[in-house]
């Protein structure tokens, strides 16, 4: 096997675990009250509202347009729950994206994510879609042009929390409304309370940064032969 290639030194417990132990303790502490860590327990409250998202939850084929973070979250949901999931997504994240899923555009709902709001790959994949269809819009409540365009045909905008980068956003409104149209519950994803609470997650996270932090300071992570 390839691993009898590879020597790891000094992996494992340092004597300085009980130091680092306290000082991720103080971290989560810390970190629990931020308003990033915040989005993914259930006491986040989304910029939207039942009554403003409710009209979409009809339809079953859906668009949504993002690059990186704004679909990736949603697209693994989707990916790993599929079985699960009457909806039909189809994911232009790229600028070879086809828009293949569906046949009567009239029944089809595009999700438009981008947290600058001009992102040109979201905003040239949307310019190729048929514009009959329904569109919901999510970026940065800024002088953007993603907010301007959903101003100028009337359509739902969705606040992008600016403290909420694209790779910290599945459990944000970017992650959790494409849930709600798949038919899952944003509630069930929400097990940050569970995690800090739970002995083995935080002895496995203060083994992973006692081993990191050995590493760092012997600057001998890997030997290959």
């Amino acid at each position: 096997m390839l691993t009898k290639n590879i020597r790891l030194k000094g992996f494992g417990i340092t004597k300085n675990k009980k130091k680092i132990a306290l000082q991720v303790s103080k971290k989560l502490n810390f970190y629990k009250k931020s308003r990033l860590i915040n989005s993914f327990s259930e006491n986040y409250r989304f910029d939207f509202n039942n009554n403003s998202v409710n009209k979409f939850k009809k339809y079953t084929n859906f668009n949504l347009i993002g690059m990186g973070g704004s679909s990736l979250g949603a697209k693994a949901i989707y990916n790993f729950m599929k079985p699960k999931i009457k909806k039909k997504f189809n994911f232009l994240d790229n600028l070879n994206s086809r828009n293949n899923n569906q046949k009567n555009k009239d029944q089809t709902v595009n999700i438009i994510i981008s947290k600058s709001g001009n992102t040109l790959e979201t905003i040239a994949n949307y310019s190729s879609l048929k514009q009959k269809n329904k569109n919901i819009f999510i970026c940065e409540n800024t002088n953007n042009y993603i907010k301007n365009l959903a101003n100028k045909l009337n359509c739902l905008i969705i606040n992008h929390k600016n403290y909420i980068g694209g790779r910290y956003s599945v459990l944000s409104e970017v992650g959790m409304l494409p849930a709600i149209f798949m038919g899952l519950k944003p509630k069930n994803f929400k097990n940050l309370n569970y995690l800090v609470k739970n002995k083995f997650f935080i002895k496995s996270l203060i083994d992973s940064v006692v081993s990191t932090s050995y590493f760092i300071k012997k600057r001998s992570i890997i030997l290959l032969y």
